[in-house]
């Protein structure tokens, strides 16, 4: 008796042990965001509707000490029709890209930028089911699984769905893509574009904090990924912070909830001009992440890309004038968090 109550101790203390895979000593990825897959509508010409990173804009931000990037399509685009193939020439123009990146060193997260929609169809309503999403994801696991480096990212801000709906969604997923024998680190979001400042309120449907600790990952090699901006109303939208203060108390928070639950975090956006408020709260977020590396895999920043205007306060694409001082920045917090982590978990584990 004594023997399997010390053994269902065990299990339950491993059980709240992070994989080893995503142990670390610093955040593993420091990051941005490389803007421009994601633009125009379903039917856009690449090249005048949208575009994809070149090297020499990966290059620049390899040369800077990042160690990700973030990488937005569009689902539409890559699946013209639910339950069919991928399109040869976006998933080519993708894997080419994301073969650069890795050629800089860099890892690459996939991200489908749809904010829980496929067209103007929520996830989960017919015919953008669950299981559309679920083939979807297998489809796209199948092409980039075990491949090093290579992270998946459910979906960008999924909103205006339940948690309860979504958190359904994001498990049929999770077992489509692991179905296919996909060991890549798998990143879900949250609803309410995955709001790091909501993330322990009932927006809709139950509080992320709540309802998403329902993840069912069959490798437990997953983390949770939430967004935060610093303006006024944490939307992004402002080149001001007023919500600087906010912010880091809402990473702080997060923090807090991922100890608590023995959870890992990545904050997949977030952003700011070089207005004094947001420098002070970016240094801030930065510190608390550096400084809680035990649940935080890390960060990328909202945002550069080929098609960014230069007037864009939160821009740190290289352009013709001096560097940004955000820009600046990043570049010191990569240096100082020198972390690495695999995204692939290794068999047997």
């Amino acid at each position: 008796m004594r023997t399997t109550r010390h053994l269902a101790a065990l299990l339950l203390a491993a059980a709240l042990i992070p994989s080893p895979a995503l142990a670390t000593d610093k955040p593993c990825y420091r990051g941005v965001n490389l803007s421009g897959g994601e633009y125009g509508e379903r039917g856009a010409t690449y090249g005048t509707n949208y575009i994809y990173p070149s090297e020499e804009t990966i290059g620049y931000f390899a040369r800077k000490g990042m160690t990700i990037i973030r990488l937005p399509f569009r689902w539409e685009r890559l699946q013209p029709a639910l339950g069919g193939r991928l399109d040869e020439d976006e998933i080519k123009r993708i894997k080419d890209t994301a073969a650069l990146i890795r050629k800089h060193g860099m890892a690459v997260l996939l991200d489908p930028h749809n904010f829980g929609y496929y067209d103007k169809v929520q996830i989960g309503t017919a015919p953008a089911t669950d299981a559309a999403f679920a083939d979807f994801w297998a489809r796209l696991a199948v092409e980039f699984a075990n491949e090093s480096g290579v992270l998946f990212g459910l979906m960008n801000e999924p909103h205006d769905i339940k948690a309860t709906d979504w958190l359904d969604a994001a498990n049929v997923a999770i077992r489509g893509i692991r179905a296919v024998g996909a060991r890549n680190l798998i990143l879900v979001p949250g609803t309410a574009w995955s709001g790091a400042h909501s993330w322990e309120k009932d927006v809709i449907g139950g509080a992320n904090g709540t309802v998403m600790l329902g993840v069912r990952d069959p490798l437990d090699f997953y983390a949770y990924e939430v967004h935060q901006y610093l303006d006024v109303d944490s939307s992004g939208t402002h080149a001001t912070c007023e919500g600087a203060a906010t912010a880091v108390e809402a990473i702080a928070g997060v923090t807090a909830w991922l100890k608590r639950n023995h959870k890992r975090g990545f904050l997949g956006e977030f952003g700011g001009s070089a207005d004094k408020d947001c420098m002070n709260g970016l240094t801030e977020i930065y510190a608390t992440m550096s400084g809680n590396s035990d649940v935080w895999l890390g960060w990328s920043y909202w945002a550069a890309g080929e098609w960014w205007p230069a007037d864009e306060p939160f821009n740190v694409q290289p352009g013709k004038g001096p560097e940004r001082p955000q820009m600046r920045l990043l570049a010191a917090s990569a240096k100082a968090d020198a972390g690495a982590c695999t995204a692939v978990k290794p068999a047997g584990n």
